[in-house]
């Protein structure tokens, strides 16, 4: 019998040794958000998507929201598309995650966007989902104002 319980016992604690929690969780989102400031910073804009649940993410910014992954992928191209200048370089920063379930965590950060016309600032507010292994965003809130003026 103590023969069968140290075989149990032995046969379980790999599979919690390498149970994700919640700081794999925090740091693998945080590269999904590193990856995907990076992707716009080059101009990606489906490298940026890619951080996106697709089809089925919920954008909502400016009081509007947007279709499904399509459709934020069509605005950024048609808002931001074009030039580096009307693209910017974004920043995210001062990020928390909260992770709520082994599938879903909430981040609010900020993010600051850099170019000529327009510079913004804003929180983003953005439910992560563990989807097939990979965390996505899949409902995104921003809430922006121009950087440079007295909102700050």
């Amino acid at each position: 019998m103590m023969k069968l319980a140290c075989a149990l016992a032995l046969s379980i604690v790999p599979v919690a040794a390498h149970a994700a929690g919640p700081e794999d969780a925090k740091a693998a989102i945080t590269q999904v958000v590193a990856d995907m400031e990076a992707a716009w910073n080059r101009g990606d804009f489906r490298g940026y998507m890619a951080g996106f649940e697709n089809p089925g993410v919920v954008f909502v910014s400016g009081g509007k929201k947007q279709s499904d992954w399509q459709g934020t992928l069509d605005h950024y191209v048609r808002d931001y598309g074009g030039s580096p200048e009307r693209r910017g370089t974004v920043h995210f920063y001062d990020l928390k995650i909260d992770v709520l379930a082994p599938d879903a965590a909430m981040l609010v950060g900020h993010y600051h966007l850099e170019r000529p016309e327009h510079p913004q600032e804003g929180i983003n507010t953005r439910l992560f989902r563990k989807i097939g292994g990979r965390w996505v965003i899949a409902m995104n809130h921003v809430s922006s104002y121009e950087a440079h003026s007295s909102a700050k």
